[in-house]
């Protein structure tokens, strides 16, 4: 059911500010609006044209409370679908407060979180998808997850997952029709073609799938954990990377007792970047404690670097390559960055024979920040960004993509069927839960429970 009441809510961030926006959405938005509204030219605003702004006053009865600019926007053509006014007030909290409780006390009540566009869904202005794709655009804090929202936002996603569903809904329609004639043992579907729908569907599906990796990385952000013995420069490297102070530096080995974490964003993509407590042997309390979560931290990295002292190679070789040994059988899928800092300090034949004994190495100097720039461009490699541009779909919701693994089951149940000469009536059950599942995404297939899940999540206001 739609509702057709009036709610309200503050549209911007909460706190003090220049100016902020109050929302009203519904059937009596305008009506309520006009009647604590006194315009500075006396117009009406019940008798004004949509998507209009007018100057005047919020009045408490004869008390004035600010001088705002109020926005028409009328159903359909708004947001929600619905009738809808913006106030744009002065910035304080006290006057949003004032104006919000006299909206209520007029008849409004407050928005649930999500509600304005939940009504937008509801009224057919917005997909399922991309209703959720508007509280990913909110979030997002990175030109890759900013990109992926604003395609998703615009239907890119949703365009074909319904192009799919309403393909194979046709020869849906051709099968249940089989069904009504059984007796006459006549064919409406073509097999053929149908097969070649299915592979096609099977095919985006799998491609659509497989996005979420990507997807998911660029929505979430790469935590990276640099990992060492103490004192070779791994809080030095962090510094580095961040271009600040960050983590303390000092020559005293085991100074990093704990974990230090920082976020930077790369060529789009976000990277959590985790200064670990230094490996080695200590009887030190505290110490221990630091080491142990650098390995709870290792297992939870996605990117793994490992740094050493290249200047102490001659002495600690041996013991650098029992090391990495130990981490690469340990977390032998993570991928592992091996870098030598210090490398301002070694001669032109160490280099050679470094790079001779691990050729996968990286030198650099963090301290003099030498090599950095190269070691955020290893790291941007692991993110496979083809598909950002080339304006690909990507996949970054976990709903859609469990929905879409539901689906690919479907749709290979329905083709292992047609391969088989499966009863009609049985393939048409799983044409109906492949449907089922395309649905879900798009909202075609919707429940109370499944909607409140998606908006409780959305910030109040939008």
């Amino acid at each position: 059911m739609i509702p057709h009441d009036s709610i309200v809510a503050l549209a911007t961030p909460s706190g003090a500010g220049a100016i902020a926006v109050i929302r009203i959405s519904g059937q009596d938005a305008i009506t309520i609006g006009n009647s604590v509204f006194k315009s500075i030219k006396n117009k009406e605003l019940t008798t004004q044209k949509t998507h209009t702004l007018h100057l005047g006053h919020i009045m408490d009865d004869t008390k004035t409370l600010d001088e705002v600019l109020v926005s028409i926007f009328k159903g359909p053509n708004s947001y929600t679908g619905e009738n809808t006014i913006e106030i744009s007030c002065h910035g304080s909290t006290y006057i949003q407060q004032q104006i919000i409780q006299l909206l209520l006390r007029k008849g409004c009540r407050m928005a649930d979180p999500g509600e304005f566009t939940l009504r937008a869904f509801l009224n057919g202005k917005l997909d399922l998808s991309q209703a959720e794709a508007v509280a990913d655009l909110i979030s997002s804090d990175n030109e890759a997850s900013h990109q992926i929202a604003m395609q998703q936002m615009r239907g890119g996603f949703s365009n074909e997952i319904a192009k799919l569903r309403e393909e194979l809904l046709n020869f849906a329609s051709l099968i249940e029709l089989e069904l009504d004639f059984a007796e006459e043992d006549v064919e409406f579907a073509d097999r053929t073609q149908f097969h070649e729908l299915l592979n096609r569907i099977e095919f985006v599906l799998k491609r659509l799938i497989d996005s979420f990796a990507v997807g998911n990385v660029i929505k979430n952000g790469i935590s990276v954990a640099i990992v060492g013995e103490p004192n070779v420069g791994k809080s030095t490297l962090l510094n580095a990377l961040l271009n600040e102070e960050r983590a303390i530096v000092s020559e005293i080995a085991g100074t990093t007792r704990d974990t230090i974490e920082d976020e930077l964003v790369i060529g789009g993509i976000g990277f959590r970047f985790i200064d670990t407590a230094g490996i080695r042997e200590t009887e030190d309390v505290v110490e221990s404690i630091g080491i142990r979560k650098t390995f709870e931290k290792i297992e939870q990295a996605q990117v793994v670097v490992f740094l050493f002292d290249s200047s102490e190679f001659k002495v600690s070789g041996l013991k650098l390559k029992v090391e990495l040994e130990k981490i690469k059988n340990q977390f032998p899928l993570k991928p592992l960055v091996i870098i030598g800092n210090k490398a301002d300090k070694l001669e032109e034949n160490e280099i050679v024979n470094l790079k001779a004994e691990i050729p996968e190495i990286l030198l650099i100097s963090a301290k003099e920040k030498l090599g950095v720039e190269e070691l955020k461009n290893q790291l941007l490699s692991f993110v496979n960004t083809g598909a950002l541009r080339n304006n690909e779909t990507i996949v970054t919701n976990t709903r859609h993509y469990d929905s879409l693994l539901k689906a690919l089951d479907e749709i290979q149940k329905v083709k292992f069927g047609l391969e088989t000469n499966l009863s009609s009536d049985l393939m048409a059950l799983d044409i109906k839960e492949a449907l089922y599942q395309f649905g879900t995404i798009t909202g075609q297939v919707s429940n109370d429970e499944l909607l409140g899940n998606i908006f409780a999540n959305f910030c109040i206001g939008k």
